[in-house]
């Protein structure tokens, strides 16, 4: 459309092409022509185009930007999944007996006040909209309407067409506490900090003043003003104190809390006394410092906690809210994604996360799991290959079929195997909460003897002495010293793809001397491919492919994998058995077949491999029918990881259940001196436990059903992203990256954070120690013990935050090609 074929159209709106309400006064003025404009927003927008010198934008275009009215409907169907009732009962809540209902929307785009102005008179402008509210500093917007004139889809498409995507914001119960404690928090904060500037403002003049220059009444006015400040600080900002003391005592279970509860509330009633009755000193500055700092240092903590834990808690929310479900008929349904069940087909459009656990039908594109993995390099992913829920669709549409959705997905099992690594505490700061408790108990013991002393010594500085040693030896920083490293450690090792799944894998991690690797799957890909077969009498080689497929149907094992291009042309197989290490049997057409190593396909028969490599031979009734060759691929950072863990100080061993031929080419290909062929469960079992008993701390990497008794026997496990589920389960850690590299991070991610916890009860031990005699002999007065003890437990979270700049030591080439093993 042109300029001057707009001016035909005076009732349209002139950069947009909306129709222009009956008198409306904005308008544009071009080339000496007066436009209308449709509202004040299209006007300021145009007329920052022309200020900005860009009108030949008008001139020159040759059709109208497309109206939000002409992709209403298109929008509404891609927002329709929440009108559903059931999944608004999550987010939309009742006003009261009004009619309206209210909802908080996330919204991505917001940049400044014009465009809450432009969200909020958009929504206003609908029918049925009450209010609408944009908070600019979380991104969110509030809107009440009535749920019988608009539909919650069309308030969406309205956003989405005047460019900002948005969906339903509800925090779960989790976060809502955590969100309510922390704005108490900050309230508590701030009134600590009023209270302490004024009642230091009135301390002050009596600490500098000459004895006598102060008049008594003045004297007396500061001291109760001091008292009414004091008094909210203590009540209000203190109370988590009491409270958590009061627990303590009824548990017995002595916390940092006790002695500062009775600090606080000691100082304070003694100080009220004094002032009451007008004899002795008072203490409300003290008070109020000591509130302040300690939950300032709290404040602080918790906030990098929190920060530590975001990349963790961001898995919960990983799946989206809706998917595309392809029906039988080829129809298109959009439904929320808890919904899905194995085998549903769906669609998953470029832009859109993958809803759960399937396997690509059609289509081929590049996803991003940088969540679930850390590898922020996308990966091609097409036909036939396995997709995990969360990722991100960059490039083409996929059809994926559903094999595991909602909480058996991955992402919900990662979070539950997150969730069991948090609910235990490892050695280390089971022993640092046992010192904490019995530093508490003593320190008790030596308040009260330094109290006795004093009431001899000096009876009018017994208080302010004993409330300086309560409070400078506070245990908040031995209390933090393992916490906050643990939680800065385990958030780094999750954000470069290591989940932990016990609480002393870390501990153990770092004291690793010895890395034991199982090959296929591990140091391998696992991606077998049947590379060759070679029939043995009459017995065709696609006969022989076809029954190798239906003896392994049921199985997960890589060899499995490399014949399932052959599944489905026979069928029948009875009996199935596997024999973890040796092969499968079944029996078929009423013949007893098996496939695997030699000696267990065929027994009676002494036979040799006819190549290097991994064989496996085809047996029917114990006489050899054919030989299949296979081939996997060696991981592309395998050989620099092996070499990164010498170069550390780590033996590597290389322990597997395949055929020596192929296990001693792997070896030499790695430089693996110490390694071990044809060994089964039980041996490896045994192995670890030799290994064991000769001193080594023992790590071990695997993967298979077969892994799992050595996994649960290694002084540390891990298993690799493509583990079997059992074998993640008896795992202590996963690496969520296909990288081998990971592998060497996680145990330098674990020796730098044993190391910081070390270094924290080492400060905290050493603080308390010179601490305490300074203010027993007086020589500390409380404020400066309130200053000091809120400084060690800020030095003690500062030091566990280093760990957020650990360097990875294995630099990635995403271009090296992935080599295969040469057997």
């Amino acid at each position: 459309m042109s300029a001057s074929a707009a001016d035909s159209a005076a009732t349209d709106c002139y950069h947009c092409g909306s129709p222009v309400p009956d008198g409306a006064s904005w308008s544009i003025t071009l080339d000496d022509a007066r436009h209308p404009l449709c509202c004040p927003g299209c006007e300021a927008v145009a007329h920052a185009i022309i200020d900005g010198g860009l009108e030949s934008y008008y001139r020159f275009r040759t059709e109208l930007p497309e109206r939000p009215d002409e992709r209403q409907t298109v929008k509404t169907e891609t927002w329709a999944v929440f009108d559903d009732p059931g999944l608004q009962r999550e987010f939309v809540h009742p006003e009261g007996d009004s009619g309206y209902v209210h909802a908080t929307l996330a919204v991505d785009g917001i940049t400044c006040a014009a465009c809450a102005w432009l969200i909020e008179h958009r929504l206003n402008a609908l029918e049925g909209v009450s209010t609408s509210a944009v908070n600019l500093s979380h991104h969110r917007v509030r809107v009440s309407w009535d749920p019988d004139q608009l539909k919650l889809s069309h308030l969406l498409a309205e956003l989405a067409a005047i460019g900002y995507t948005a969906q339903p914001y509800e925090p779960d119960i989790a976060q809502q506490r955590l969100q309510h404690e922390e704005r108490m928090t900050v309230r508590r904060l701030i009134v600590a900090a009023v209270g302490m500037a004024q009642v230091m403002m009135f301390s002050i003049p009596i600490y500098v003043s000459e004895p006598g220059a102060i008049s008594a009444d003045f004297l007396a006015l500061f001291h109760w003003l001091s008292f009414a400040l004091a008094t909210p600080v203590v009540f209000f900002s203190a109370m988590p104190f009491f409270r958590n003391a009061l627990r303590d005592v009824r548990t017995r279970v002595l916390g940092m809390d006790v002695p500062v509860s009775i600090a606080v509330g000691g100082a304070y009633l003694a100080s009220g006394y004094a002032v009451l009755t007008g004899t002795g000193e008072v203490y409300f500055d003290s008070v109020a410092m000591f509130t302040f700092f300690l939950l300032f240092g709290r404040y602080v903590e918790a906030r990098a906690r929190r920060r530590s834990g975001h990349t963790g808690n961001a898995l919960a929310g990983a799946l989206p809210l809706s998917a595309i479900r392809l029906e039988a008929n080829g129809d298109e349904r959009i439904l929320p994604a808890n919904q899905l069940v194995s085998d549903d087909r769906v669609l998953v459009k470029p832009g859109h996360s993958v809803p759960a656990d399937g396997i690509i039908e059609e289509g081929e594109s590049c996803l991003d799991e940088s969540m679930l993995t850390g590898e922020y390099q996308p990966v091609t992913r097409g036909r036939g290959d396995s997709v995990t829920g969360g990722s991100q669709n960059i490039d083409g549409p996929l059809t994926v079929r559903v094999t595991h959705a909602g909480k058996d997905a991955r992402v919900a099992r990662i979070v539950d195997l997150t969730d069991r690594a948090f609910a235990s505490r490892p050695r280390l700061a089971q022993l640092a909460s046992r010192m904490a408790h019995l530093f508490v108990l003593r320190l008790l013991f030596v308040t009260l003897g330094v109290a006795t002393v004093w009431w001899f010594i000096d009876p009018s500085r017994v208080l302010w002495v004993t409330l300086s040693v309560l409070v400078v030896t506070c245990p908040c920083a031995l209390a933090l010293a393992t916490p906050t490293a643990l939680t800065a450690g385990h958030g780094q090792l999750r954000r470069r793809g290591i989940l932990v799944t016990r609480a002393d894998a870390i501990e153990t991690l770092s004291q690793v001397d010895r890395v034991i690797f199982d090959k296929t799957g591990t140091l391998t890909c696992g991606e077998m491919q049947l590379i060759e077969t070679r029939p043995l009498g009459q017995l065709s080689g696609e006969r022989a492919r076809a029954i190798a497929a239906a003896l392994e149907a049921h199985s997960e094992h890589p060899i499995a994998r490399a014949f399932r291009p052959w599944r489905g042309s026979v069928s029948g197989v009875r009996e199935r058995t596997s024999l973890t290490g040796q092969g499968v049997s079944g029996v078929l057409d009423d013949t007893h077949w098996r496939l695997g190593q030699p000696a267990f396909a065929a027994p009676d028969h002494d036979l040799t491999p006819p190549g290097g490599g991994t064989w496996l031979l085809l047996a029917e009734g114990g006489e050899p029918r054919a030989w299949f060759a296979l081939r996997d691929r060696l991981r592309e950072d395998a050989a620099e990881t092996l070499a990164t863990l010498v170069e550390r100080g780590i033996a590597v061993e290389l322990l597997s259940g395949d055929t020596h031929a192929a296990v001693a080419t792997l070896a030499d290909q790695l430089d693996i001196a110490d390694w071990r062929a044809g060994a089964s469960p039980e041996d490896k079992l045994a192995h670890i436990r030799q290994r064991q008993s000769e001193g080594y701390t023992v790590a071990m990497v695997g993967d298979g059903i077969n892994d799992v008794p050595v996994l649960a026997g290694a002084d540390v496990s891990l298993a690799m992203n493509g583990a079997t589920d059992l074998a993640r389960t008896s795992a202590d850690a996963v690496l969520l990256s296909p990288r081998l590299g990971r592998m060497v991070e996680a145990v330098e991610i674990a020796r730098a954070t044993r190391r910081i916890m070390r270094q924290n009860m080492i400060w905290s031990v050493c603080y308390n120690a010179s601490a305490l005699p300074l203010a027993a002999l007086g020589i500390v007065p409380p404020w400066v013990a309130a200053l000091g003890m809120s400084t060690s437990s800020l030095v003690v979270v500062g030091n566990a935050l280093r760990l957020g700049r650990f360097r990875r030591t294995i630099a990635h080439d995403p271009s090296a090609a992935v080599r295969p093993v040469t057997a």
